[in-house]
C-alpha cells in the first residue's frame, strides 16, 4: 500500500470521527513530510534509519509507513476503518447520493485546520460537484475571522484553484456573523462579490427571545442572505461540552425564510444536529427550502455529509427543496435572485 495514502487515509478518519486536532495533525504533517521524499528513495531511508529520524514523522506515523512499504494495510488504518463501519448509523440512503455539494465549510484561513486547496480537493474526491468556502467573518476573532483584505484575497485564491479544476466549482463564501441588531458582520462591497452567504449567530446566544427572534428576522431579510446557519446554536455531545438552544420565534422565523428565500441549513455535524427534529417540521411546514450542510472544519469532516442527509431522509423533505441537490446552474441562479 502507498504510505501517503496510507497516512492521508487515517487523517481523513480521525477527522470523520472529530478525533483530537493533535493527532489528526501528526498524519497531516507526517503525510506532507513523506510526499517530498521520492518515492523510490523511502524504502532505503527506512533501512538506514534516516526515516526515522526525520522531523515531523513521529512513532506511530513511522510504523505506518514501514507497514505500508511491506506491501500490507497498516494495523492503524484497519483500525480505523473498523471504526468508521462500526459508527455509521443507517438513514439517508435514498437522498445521499442526491447531493452534489456542500455549502458550509472552512479552511485555515479562519478556524479551520488544513489549507483551502486540500478542502476543495477533499470535496472533489468525494464526488462533490461543488463546495462553498464559508470562513468566518471579521467579528469572530476567536475563529481568525476574515478582515475584508484577507477576504479579498481569499477570493483570489479561489479563483486560482477554479481555473485548474474541472468538473468541480469552488464557491466563494462566508459564514458571516449576525450583529445584535441583525446586521451582517462584513461590507455590503465584499457581499456582493460572493456566490454564497451563510448567516449565523455565534454570541450572546441566551438573548431574550424576542431580541433573538428580531435579530434573527433582520439578517433573514438581508438581500445577501442565502442560509440560515446552525439556527439554534444548541450543542448536545463532543469536547466542547453541551450547550442549550437559543430560544426565538420559529414559527415566525422560518415564515421569514421562506418569504426570503433563504435556505435552513441542516448541519450535518453530530455535536449539533441543528436544528432540532420539531424544528426541521415546523419549516418544513412553512415551506423553507433546506441546505444539508457539513460546516466541516476539516478535510474528513466532509465526509460528515451522511448524517446530515438522513436527518433530512427521516423527515421526509423532498429532495427538490434541498438545496445541495441542484445543479450548479440551478443553485448559483437561485443564490442571485
Amino acid at each position: 500500500m502507498d504510505p501517503f495514502e496510507a497516512l492521508s487515509e487515517i487523517a481523513f478518519l480521525l477527522e470523520l470521527e472529530r478525533a483530537s486536532e493533535f493527532k489528526t495533525k501528526a498524519f497531516r504533517t507526517a503525510a506532507l513530510v513523506l510526499a517530498k521524499i521520492p518515492a523510490d528513495q523511502r524504502q532505503a531511508q527506512v533501512d538506514n534509519g534516516q526515516l526515522k529520524g526525520t522531523k515531523g514523522i513521529g512513532g506511530t506515523t513511522y510504523e505506518v509507513i514501514v507497514e505500508a512499504l511491506a506491501g500490507t494495510v497498516p494495523e492503524y488504518l484497519t483500525s480505523a476503518r473498523e471504526r468508521r463501519a462500526e459508527s455509521k448509523s443507517p438513514g439517508g440512503e435514498k437522498l445521499l447520493p442526491l447531493l452534489k455539494g456542500d455549502l458550509h465549510a472552512h479552511s485555515d484561513w479562519s478556524d479551520g485546520t488544513t489549507s483551502i486547496e486540500l478542502m476543495a480537493a477533499t470535496a472533489q474526491s468525494l464526488g462533490r460537484e461543488y463546495l462553498a468556502l464559508t470562513d468566518h467573518s471579521p467579528r469572530l476573532k476567536v475563529a481568525n475571522g476574515l478582515t475584508v483584505d484577507r477576504l479579498r484575497k481569499q477570493l483570489d485564491v479561489v479563483a486560482s484553484i477554479n481555473k485548474g479544476s474541472a468538473g468541480f466549482r469552488l464557491l466563494s463564501g462566508i459564514e458571516v456573523d449576525i450583529l445584535d441588531d441583525g446586521e451582517l458582520d462584513q461590507t455590503v462591497a465584499m457581499l456582493d462579490r460572493l456566490d454564497i452567504v451563510v448567516a449565523s449567530v455565534h454570541s450572546k446566544l441566551r438573548m431574550e427571545s424576542h431580541e433573538m427572534t428580531e435579530r434573527m428576522l433582520g439578517a433573514i431579510a438581508n438581500r445577501h442572505t442565502n442560509i440560515l446557519g446552525h439556527c439554534t446554536g444548541r450543542l448536545v455531545e463532543g469536547s466542547r461540552g453541551t450547550r442549550p438552544p437559543s430560544t426565538f420565534d420559529a414559527k415566525a422565523v422560518f415564515a421569514a425564510c421562506a418569504t426570503n428565500n433563504v435556505a435552513v441549513e441542516i448541519n450535518s455535524r453530530p455535536e449539533r444536529r441543528d436544528p432540532p427534529g420539531p424544528l426541521i417540521e415546523l419549516a418544513l411546514k412553512a415551506g423553507c427550502l433546506f441546505s444539508v450542510d457539513t460546516d466541516a472544519h476539516a478535510p474528513g469532516q466532509l465526509g460528515l455529509l451522511d448524517y446530515g442527509a438522513a436527518r433530512a431522509e427521516a423527515h421526509h423533505i423532498p429532495p427538490d427543496r434541498i438545496i445541495t441537490t441542484w445543479p450548479l446552474a440551478r443553485l448559483l441562479e437561485w443564490a442571485d435572485t
